[in-house]
């Protein structure tokens, strides 16, 4: 019996072994078939690693040593959706609406010309702006034009100015930009914030505003329609455009200035796409402003320089906050200026 026993001991660790090798020969046949057809597609296809490129574009983390969300992720497959729309519509139409807005002003200016005074100026002064107005309108506007300079260089450079100053040129002026938009960017949100605070309250809308915005300000006919210190063309500017796209951009804009953050690179994607779209409505309403505070009006580049405007201009462009100065409700301090010197300049 012992004998027996020992026979079928032996004959036990047989056939384990045997059952052993035939588990691990499917596998072993699997991966030499694996190899023999990576081998094939490198001596038929050379360069064409399409397992290995699909697993990476596929935006699964493999193994890495180093810590962060997406560290582990080579290639992010939404990179390439990105560059097309930044790439195609963004810029193209984008562009397009930039320099409609120029050819219309352009236009209107030749048409038009400037808005001037009907009556003389009497060279009795009104303050339409304070000294600390004056110093935040200017800070905004400064750093408004720096951003929006340099943001045209980086977004249209490549389209618009390499053809016409080269590779070397414009990696210069890209790189200048790109510093100079990034560090001034915390100057204009700040400038911008203090703006928005400064500026509120006397850009709620009143019922005036109605009978501005049905006559398109008097371009419909009818006269200049009388408003308050702020015209509603003046308080759509600021709700729309120095509120709303100024903080989207401003948002966006610290996403991007910022990836130590952690956010994703698809979040970062993202964000430039609205941050260019933000920034051009922004730029295209940008310029009907600078326009009308320019050469668009006589005496609107003065108001903002000096703080003073003439008797006849506050009358005639913005009459309700005249009458509310003549009648007490609003202090504004007043000075007499050489009747002389304005007529000149009028």
């Amino acid at each position: 019996m012992a004998n027996l026993a020992r026979v079928l001991g032996w004959v036990g660790v047989v056939a384990a072994f045997i059952l052993a090798g035939a588990a691990h020969a499917q596998p072993v046949s699997s991966n030499q078939e694996l190899i023999q057809q990576q081998q094939q597609r490198r001596s038929e296809q050379p360069g064409n690693n399409a397992p290995v490129w699909r697993e990476i574009r596929s935006g699964q983390p493999q193994f890495n040593s180093v810590p962060g969300r997406e560290s582990g992720v080579l290639i992010v497959s939404s990179g390439q959706t990105w560059r097309a729309l930044r790439d195609g519509p963004i810029m193209r139409y984008g562009g397009w609406l930039l320099v409609a807005v120029v050819v219309a002003i352009a236009l209107y200016f030749l048409l038009r010309g400037p808005i001037r005074l009907r009556g003389k100026p009497t060279g009795r002064m009104i303050e339409r702006f304070g000294g600390f107005e004056r110093f935040v309108h200017w800070s905004v506007a400064i750093t408004f034009c720096i951003m929006a300079i340099t943001g045209l260089v980086i977004l249209f450079g490549k389209v618009v100015l390499l053809p016409l100053t080269g590779h070397v040129f414009l990696s210069w002026l890209a790189a200048l930009s790109k510093y100079l938009h990034n560090f001034v960017a915390l100057l204009f949100i700040l400038s911008l914030i203090v703006t928005i605070i400064t500026f509120m309250r006397d850009n709620l809308l009143q019922a005036a505003d109605r009978k501005w915005i049905a006559t398109a300000g008097g371009l419909l006919g009818g006269g200049e329609v009388p408003s308050g210190r702020f015209n509603a063309g003046e308080k759509g500017w600021f709700w729309i455009g120095v509120l709303i796209l100024g903080i989207v951009v401003s948002i966006t804009g610290l996403v991007l200035l910022f990836p130590n953050f952690d956010q994703t690179r698809e979040t970062m994607q993202i964000a430039n796409i609205v941050h260019a779209i933000a920034a051009v409505l922004f730029m295209a309403l940008g310029l009907g402003h600078i326009y009308m505070g320019t050469i668009g009006m006589a005496g609107a580049y003065r108001s903002m320089r000096t703080g003073y405007v003439d008797e006849t201009w506050a009358k005639e462009h913005h009459a309700l906050w005249y009458e509310d100065i003549k009648s007490g409700k609003i202090q504004a301090k007043t000075e007499q200026s050489a009747l002389g010197e304005l007529q000149r300049q009028h």
